[in-house]
């Protein structure tokens, strides 16, 4: 496990992180003295679409795309 001097890992720390996403964790000291561990957070991407979820639940009227189009028109001046 490499270890970093804390200066270094101000000034590389994108590179750092990059690296610990990918596995290599690593140390961070001050004066030769360890001061923490950084290591990859384990998360759980849920990449399913739950598509249809809420199937059954919404009613959407069959007018929909259709609903306040006069007040629309009245609004930006169309004559109906």
């Amino acid at each position: 496990m490499q270890t970093i001097n804390i200066h270094q890992a101000k000034t590389h720390l994108s590179r750092l992180v990059e690296q610990a996403v990918h596995g290599e964790s690593f140390v961070i000291a001050r004066a030769g003295k360890p001061l923490v561990k950084v290591i990859a957070v384990e998360t759980s991407v849920n990449t399913n679409r739950r598509l249809g979820f809420l199937a059954g639940q919404i009613a959407v009227p069959e007018d929909f795309d259709r609903m306040g189009g006069e007040e629309i028109e009245q609004l930006f001046g169309a004559t109906p």
